[in-house]
């Protein structure tokens, strides 16, 4: 639905440039709810904006619904762009105007008669569950309010891709949740494709199939939400999903686990989708030869399922160690061998080429 293929952007600002996009590559398939996340200056409003060609890229292409934004002028472009609906993070909407007059705006603008303006917009209102607001005016709706007729207007000419812009960055934690159920809904019962840039990754966690992390103009890392939270490569993921996933050790049992004089290792494991309902705790505390602490936890939903972290502290002779990771390993269950840095007191991750070769 959305192919943007080694895309660059710079930015001429009087004495400086400003490299927004640097050879970025996503595929946006059709039917699905894709983020991508990044912190402020990541390049990531430039990116959205290259879909409807409010930007341009400097070298690379864009493609949406198979055709190629380059190559299109005049009526072609603005046919495109009626199948291309937007949601934006300050709403922008007419304050002064009811919320007929701006949901029906797009569709005015598109010279539909009064009677097909009047069914579509009804429609929509009742959609978004706004019917009882159509007459009154956008100055006095609550801001979750306003962004549900934002996402009316935005759906009024039937599109097939929604592009939401920081969407929820303006409302509280309760009023984004109702946003996002209402955005999972549209792509669930529309069947339309929803592309979403965000800074939170509580909106990665609780709607999109896919995501890209994006870094001073650049895709750091990509692919399913699942595998991106279950195996963040990049520092930046990582720092993203911990805001999310405590899967950190507390620091009130450092002195406790260091005060440990037996030989010992320290696990963390996920457990997402059918691998949360296996005994693998359980069945390690049986094993023979081990003793297992649990120092850290933490459940989350995550994209229809539930992730949960747990940090473990595993006693005994390498043997049983050994066993017991291969057990873990076999189980389905992500595990990770963690270091504590003593002096730093920062949690380290031994990669898992060298966690072998310590006896």
């Amino acid at each position: 639905m959305i192919r943007i293929t080694e895309a660059s952007k710079t930015f001429h600002e009087k004495s400086t440039e400003v490299h927004a996009l640097q050879n970025v590559t996503i595929h946006v398939q059709k039917g699905e709810i894709y983020g991508i996340v990044g912190f402020s200056g990541a390049g990531k409003s430039t990116l959205i904006r290259l879909v409807n060609r409010l930007e341009t890229p400097d070298t690379g292409t864009v493609e949406v619904a198979g055709q190629n934004l380059s190559s299109l002028k005049g009526k072609k472009l603005s046919a495109l762009r009626r199948k291309i609906g937007m949601v934006f993070q300050q709403f922008n909407l007419l304050d002064g105007k009811t919320v007929f007059h701006n949901v029906s705006l797009p569709l005015i603008l598109e010279h539909r008669s009064p009677a097909e303006i009047e069914k579509r917009v009804a429609e929509v209102l009742a959609f978004v569950e706004l019917s009882d607001k159509r007459d009154a005016y956008v100055s006095q709706l609550s801001g979750g309010q306003k962004q549900r007729v934002g996402i009316a207007r935005a759906l009024a000419t039937n599109p097939e891709i929604l592009l939401c812009d920081e969407a929820t960055s303006a409302l509280d934690p309760q009023t984004t949740e109702s946003i996002l159920k209402l955005l999972k809904r549209v792509n669930r019962e529309m069947g339309i494709t929803i592309l979403l840039i965000t800074h939170q990754m509580q909106v990665i966690q609780l709607i999109c199939d896919r995501v890209a992390v994006m870094e001073k103009g650049r895709v750091v890392e990509e692919g399913p939400v699942l595998e991106v939270f279950g195996r963040p490569k990049e520092e930046v993921t990582k720092r993203f999903v911990r805001t999310v996933i405590n899967d950190q050790v507390p620091e009130t049992f450092y002195d406790t686990i260091r005060a440990e004089s037996r030989h010992y290792r320290l696990e963390q494991l996920k457990f997402i989708g059918d691998t949360v309902n296996e005994p693998v705790i359980a069945n390690l505390c049986r094993r023979p030869g081990l003793e297992v602490n649990i120092v850290g936890a933490n459940i989350s939903p995550l994209q229809g399922t539930i992730m949960s972290v747990f940090i473990l502290q595993l006693i005994g002779e390498t043997e049983a160690l050994r066993s017991a990771e291969e057990y873990i390993d076999a189980s389905g269950a992500l595990r990770q061998r963690l270091m504590i840095d003593w002096e730093s007191r920062n949690i380290t991750e031994i990669p898992a080429g060298k966690e072998r070769t310590d006896g």
